[in-house]
């Protein structure tokens, strides 16, 4: 079993996948830092000084065993703050995705240009070379 389990391990498959995620999990906190400390003060500045982290619904209160009484709520602000993070990560990920099958598609088309055959340089260098094997060949 730890023979299988260092061959599965070993593979680069799972090698990349493994530094995809973490790669991802930093991105993704990244961005969250961008939305919630970045786009979102002064989008909430720019409608009246609302803190989009901070809007919520209050549907009740119940009262801890210590007697303090907390507020339920429902935190649609937060959730503002997670659709946002959820576009800009989309965004990103569509960008790369993108740029990598435009990498590709350019890479699958160069190997069919280079079959097209000479160009009319190397068309005349080979009929050079030609030439010359036939002016080296009569001489002989």
């Amino acid at each position: 079993m730890f023979k299988e389990f260092k061959k599965f391990i070993s593979r680069g498959n799972v090698v990349e996948l493994a530094v995809g995620l973490i790669m991802a999990t930093y991105f993704g906190a990244i961005v969250k830092s961008l939305v919630d400390d970045i786009i979102m003060p002064p989008v909430g500045q720019l409608i009246a000084g609302v803190d989009f982290a901070r809007l919520n619904y209050v549907i009740g209160e119940k009262t801890l065993e210590d007697g303090t009484v907390q507020e339920v709520a429902v935190n649609y602000g937060t959730f503002l703050n997670h659709m946002i993070t959820f576009l800009i990560v989309s965004l990103a990920v569509f960008g790369v995705a993108k740029l990598y099958n435009n990498y590709l598609k350019k890479k699958k088309e160069e190997p069919a240009e280079a079959e097209k055959g000479p160009t009319s340089q190397e068309q005349l260098l080979m009929e050079i070379r030609d030439a010359i094997r036939e002016k080296n060949s009569r001489a002989q």
